[in-house]
């Protein structure tokens, strides 16, 4: 299937800016595995003398031999590969003596790798840039899928690299708004459907087949024995944690619905102590999220646990728990409750677009409200699924999203349950707008005359369907 490349315009001015400084360069690239990290800086260097370097789980020895390798090639010297050389701050100290293009490119893939197999390595690539590159004009790329280990061992403050990296890069998964080229003969329901299941990770939207329907997509890709969607989410937890089966459970038990602590704990059964240990660590993993009410000062102690990508999220919810019958290939049942189900399910991936959809929309100047933060409310019994808030105008404008159309009924109950909900919020306001998100509205203009900000998919459609491709 044809390689595509969505969206990462920001990210390659951001790269390209720091190339045409005439100093050396330590850029730190970091984010969840699939992510795209790869791809883009190999998008970015394209055209530019560069080493590409693929850390794995081999000897030392062995890596560092394989780098000299490379160097070697990108010298066009078989010299340099003949040298003896055991280590790597001996290895970049010849490669800038015998390298006569000032502005070269070295990308290091999965640093956490080389981390993970000697502690040092911090200590010794500060070293490096110490002695070696730093009065150069190369450019160093560091990439990690490790977002735990490129936080603490890599941009912590106590890191021997703190204070040398020259800028650093967080890469997170593709917006609703950009899945458009992966898929062009998809309407924007359709989008939303792929969105709710495969978040913006380039990767998993690769493996979809634009040519089949979403419904094919998710039997013959999701559910089906030995595909990679239906088996990624097991590798991932393989690969990154040493206990994947209790992490499962957890994962299982939030995606099924369990969204507190206590809820949590009780359907898992696990000691407290471990949960919360638990917990933590896919929180650090990115694979799970804690929301807390906004604008509520000081932070309250306990949020609210999803999982943090849809994939992630449908796989637990979906397939995990039916493993047994999928393993046998009977996925016509399970496909059949999925739909009955999905439509449900697609809430919560809804209101996590429409905030991504309102914040490229205001990037846009698209909206007739503004707001400086979005964020999710809830205090005891009431909950209210979105409220931006204009903290300079104190404006705050109270929006409920629903994945179902509404009629004209349905409409002024919304709205009516809205502003009760909303008189529990406790915020200095001076004005009050109130609106509803769904995915069709039928009572749209009627009610748009009365002053309330209503969207449905039809506002959102050319957001949606444009084309992002770079």
């Amino acid at each position: 299937m044809l390689q595509l490349f969505a969206d990462r315009k920001q990210e390659l001015q951001f790269l390209e800016q720091h190339y045409q400084t005439q100093t050396a360069e330590l850029i730190i690239i970091y984010g969840r595995r699939r992510v795209g990290k790869t791809e883009l800086v190999l998008q970015f260097s394209k055209n530019k003398p560069r080493i590409y370097f693929l850390a794995d789980r081999r000897p030392e020895t062995e890596l560092i031999q394989e780098l000299k390798q490379r160097m070697s090639l990108y010298l066009k010297n078989e010299s340099f590969a003949k040298l003896a050389i055991n280590d790597w701050v001996e290895l970049f100290q010849e490669f800038t003596k015998w390298n006569k293009t000032p502005h070269t490119t070295i990308i290091i893939d999965e640093f956490p790798t080389l981390i993970e197999a000697n502690h040092a390595i911090p200590s010794i690539f500060q070293k490096i840039w110490d002695q070696n590159l730093k009065n150069t004009r190369i450019m160093l790329i560091l990439l990690g899928s490790s977002i735990a280990t490129m936080e603490t061992e890599v941009l912590n403050y106590k890191s021997p690299l703190y204070g040398r990296r020259t800028a650093q890069w967080k890469l997170t998964p593709l917006k609703v708004f950009h899945l458009k080229p992966f898929f062009s003969k998809y309407n924007a329901e359709t989008l939303m459907h792929v969105y709710a299941c495969l978040g913006g990770v380039p990767a998993y939207l690769q493996k979809f087949n634009p040519t089949l329907s979403f419904w094919q997509n998710v039997e013959q890709k999701l559910l089906t024995k030995g595909e990679f969607l239906y088996e990624e989410a097991e590798f991932l937890l393989r690969e990154e944690l040493r206990e994947p089966r209790n992490y499962s459970l957890i994962l299982k038990t939030i995606a099924q619905g369990a969204r507190t602590y206590g809820e949590i704990l009780n359907q898992t059964n696990m000691d407290k102590s471990i949960l919360s240990k638990y917990t933590s660590v896919l929180e650090d993993l990115g694979f799970i999220k804690r929301t807390y009410p906004i604008a509520i000062t000081p932070k309250p102690r306990k949020g609210l646990y999803t999982i943090a990508d849809n994939y992630l999220n449908f796989w637990f919810k979906y397939i995990f728990p039916n493993k047994t019958e999928l393993e046998t290939g009977n996925t016509h049942a399970l496909l059949n409750k999925i739909r009955e189900d999905y439509n449900t399910y697609l809430g919560h991936a809804y209101e996590q677009a429409a905030t991504e959809i309102l914040t490229e929309m205001k990037t846009q100047n698209k909206l007739p409200f503004t707001f400086t933060t979005i964020g999710k409310w809830w205090h005891k019994n009431n909950e209210i699924d979105l409220i931006a808030l204009d903290e300079e105008k104190q404006i705050a404008t109270f929006l409920e999203t629903k994945w179902s159309t509404l009629n004209k009924i349905d409409c002024a109950r919304t709205i009516q349950n809205l502003k009760a909900k909303a008189q529990n919020f406790r915020w200095n306001r001076k004005k009050e707008n109130y609106g509803i998100i769904a995915k069709k509205i039928s009572e749209k203009e009627q009610l748009t005359r009365q002053g309330y900000f209503i969207f449905d998919l039809t506002d959102f459609e050319q957001l949606l369907t444009q084309n992002h491709l770079r």
